[in-house]
């Protein structure tokens, strides 16, 4: 038990923030619904429950995935977080689900709800809510890759590079992002069905907010399948390959792998070094190079095997020197 919370420190951030938040919002969203009878508000309520949940599992996994590995699981459990995450995305597509044919449904028997203002006042400051935990998410972002951006850069900053940030911190942007695009596109349906005769605007909204549900449930399965089978990191891969090719007595990289789990990456890498050199040297070069490789963020584990320089070049990225 004393592990398992010491576990959970040290779980994502963003992930348990964002559930806390989802919580709040979706029982006030939800009270909300059942004095108005809204279905965009229906919608909005099944949409931050689904969310909670998964966030929740997420930032567990996040947590569990930082258990030192044992003799039965030598790699570590880092991969953890992937299978949590293809679980959680089942809650967001049933809850996508429901909230398209709730929207459908309304489009084809639309009901005139009420209380207007109640409802543009809930959804607004749970759209503010949603929008802080989203900011939050940003931040993680830029500074995974090592920056600190700000205003209008920490949003250009944090899309481009939203694919080399954490697994759990990358749902947690997804699921936000939707989230307050979801609020405001629900505060304009409510606006429509108010002013106009058009109440099927309601429906509409609850069906697209759904859609991009399962937009989201797309992307995080795909991406959370792949490192749940076990992925290489091509742009580590570089990293790394520059790294030891920045060695003075390395001539040549014959083979590098760079497998991520979880947040964690594992790195086996071939050099090619000059024959004439000793036991005793090659040795220090070995020591050297895991020390230098062990230092780069997230690597855990470090496998580093030679061969006699071929005189054939293939390390293709530039040498680092």
């Amino acid at each position: 038990m004393k592990e398992l919370f010491q576990l959970l420190k040290e779980g994502n951030k963003s992930a348990l923030t964002a559930a806390i938040v989802n919580v709040l919002v979706s029982v006030i969203k939800g009270a909300t619904y059942i004095f108005t009878g809204n279905v965009a508000m229906f919608a909005e309520t099944l949409h931050s429950l689904g969310d909670a949940a998964n966030q929740f599992f997420v930032f567990v996994g996040s947590a569990l995935s930082k258990k030192r590995p044992t003799k039965r699981f030598p790699n570590g459990f880092g991969r953890v977080v992937n299978l949590v995450l293809l679980g959680a995305v089942l809650v967001v597509g049933i809850m996508a689900f429901e909230t398209i044919k709730e929207g459908i449904s309304h489009i084809f028997h639309p009901t005139e709800s009420t209380g207007f203002v109640i409802n543009l006042v809930v959804l607004a400051v749970c759209t503010i809510l949603e929008s802080f935990v989203l900011v939050k998410a940003m931040r993680e972002i830029t500074h995974d890759v090592g920056l600190e951006s700000h205003g209008l850069n920490l949003f250009k900053d944090s899309i481009a590079n939203f694919g080399k940030a954490k697994a759990a911190t990358r749902l947690v942007f997804l699921e936000d992002s939707v989230a307050t695009g979801g609020g405001l596109l629900a505060m304009i349906a409510i606006i429509i069905s108010h002013y106009t005769p058009y109440h099927q605007a309601e429906g509409i909204a609850s069906a697209l907010i759904g859609i991009m549900m399962f937009i989201v449930v797309g992307k995080v399965f795909l991406d959370n399948a792949a490192g749940a089978i076990g992925e290489s990191d091509e742009g580590m891969q570089v990293q790394i390959g520059q790294l030891v090719m920045s060695d003075p007595d390395v001539q040549d990289i014959q083979v590098i792998k760079v497998l991520k789990e979880g947040d964690f990456y594992h790195v086996d890498v071939e050099v090619e070094l000059n024959p004439a050199l000793t036991l005793s040297e090659v040795d220090d070069i070995k020591d050297r190079l895991e020390e230098s490789i062990l230092q780069v963020p997230h690597v855990v584990d470090v496998l580093v095997s030679f061969d006699e320089d071929d005189a054939i070049r293939n390390w293709e990225y530039g040498d680092g020197r």
